[in-house]
């Protein structure tokens, strides 16, 4: 039974996380991609270990570890809840200054610093259930950084409540925070042996309730296409604009589907993040997905098929087609481990939560995680908006997130 008198730490250590700027770069070949993400890491491990997480620390790739001891005699499956400090690189990190909208009365929050950011009720459905809620917002410059600091701030929370309710029973927790998940490399120098857990979830979801044990298969496609360049003023006959050339494989994409703004539920898409160029190359970069491994395929051979057609109609322009490997759908492997997802649903249950259950149309950390022998479905932070100066999230939905991880391990810990 959860201490109705415990006074929850997890919104005043999310008003602090925040003000770090931890912005990854996409662009970037270091790891972890910035450097100023290890500025908060490394005082989370200094928060960890003045808790009392005596193993707490920050490794050369930014990766904070650390392990709260079993306190019971039953031999409990060692667990993980993991979260990441660094925010999307679409949307300026630096200098957030988070409001909190106390008694959300319904209706549309106009952000006071920019009168054209609003959050628009008829956008985010889940406000309907928020009235009476305290909603933390930015001013309407910047992200929040709700994604995933939410899930930071209540996982710390979650470990303060154990520290200091020695007789609620689990099993060894390990503890993670993460650079760079929003870059896509979250996990690329993560070990999981060392880190020592048999099961873990990412607290990094959106709608309370929410357990996803299913996302997006994923791969990036980079296209060049070269061109001739020579001084427009002599270019009759003789130049070939890259530039032209890949605004017509463009304009060449379908208007009505195979795009993130045409498809919904289980639909995949192709999508272009960005275009770069000049008349002697232009470069644009894809992301494909669908919940389908072998539809990414599929859409790869779309995609070159049409750019290579577009290009032959240009003999001297060459082109460049590779293909990366992202993510694949954690459901291939989380269906071997039902009883991870199924704690994480009766843990909702328990608190009088509708459990959520339905597929990321994106992917996490826990993706790669599972495949890497971890495995790790993804369960709600109460963080929306991602990735927008609209962000938001609840500080009900927060305090409910703590009681969900703590449920989590006690489940674990009664049922072993």
């Amino acid at each position: 039974m959860f201490d109705e008198k415990y006074k929850f730490t997890c919104v005043d250590r999310f008003l602090n996380y925040v003000k770090y700027d931890t912005q990854s770069d996409e662009d970037s070949s270091s790891f972890p991609s910035t450097e100023k993400q290890k500025v908060l890491l490394k005082d989370l491990a200094a928060e960890l270990k003045k808790l009392g997480l005596k193993d707490a620390k920050m490794d050369e790739f930014g990766y904070v570890i650390a392990t709260l001891p079993s306190n019971t005699d039953k031999n409990v499956p060692t667990i993980g809840f993991i979260a990441h400090v660094d925010t999307s690189p679409a949307v300026s990190g630096k200098d957030v200054n988070p409001i909190i909208h106390r008694n959300y009365r319904g209706g549309n929050i106009k952000l006071p610093k920019d009168p054209t950011q609003v959050i628009l009720e008829s956008e985010n459905p889940d406000l309907k259930n928020m009235k009476g809620f305290d909603i933390i917002t930015s001013d309407g410059t910047t992200l929040l950084g709700a994604d995933n600091k939410s899930g930071v701030a209540e996982i710390m929370d979650a470990v303060n409540y154990w520290l200091t309710h020695p007789k609620v029973k689990h099993g060894t927790i390990k503890i993670c925070f993460t650079p760079d998940e929003e870059v896509g490399r979250g996990t690329e120098k993560f070990d999981v042996a060392k880190f020592g857990a048999k099961y873990a979830y990412t607290v990094d979801g959106q709608s309370r309730g929410e357990v996803e044990s299913e996302t997006f298969s994923a791969d990036a496609v980079n296209i060049k296409i070269h061109g001739k360049n020579i001084h427009p003023g002599y270019a009759k006959g003789i130049m070939v604009n890259a530039v032209r050339v890949a605004s017509e494989f463009i304009e060449s994409l379908p208007k009505d589907r195979l795009s993130p703004e045409t498809t919904e539920g289980r639909q995949g898409y192709v999508h272009c993040t960005s275009f770069n160029g000049n008349e002697e190359l232009a470069t644009l970069k894809f992301i494909i997905r669908d919940f389908n491994t072998p539809k990414l395929k599929e859409y790869e051979d779309f995609l070159k098929n049409l750019v290579e057609k577009t290009v032959k109609k240009y003999p001297v322009a060459k082109l460049e087609f590779e293909v990366i490997e992202q993510y694949r759908n954690m459901k291939e492997i989380l269906d071997k481990h039902p009883r991870v997802s199924e704690y994480a649903e009766k843990a909702m249950k328990n608190l009088g939560i509708e459990p959520i259950m339905h597929p990321i149309r994106g992917g996490t950390d826990g993706s790669r995680l599972s495949f890497m022998g971890l495995p790790c479905p993804n369960i709600f932070a109460g963080e929306h908006s991602f990735h927008s100066k609209v962000e938001w999230v609840a500080v009900q939905d927060m305090e409910t997130a703590v009681r969900v991880i703590i449920e989590i391990a006690g489940i674990w810990e009664e049922n072993s």
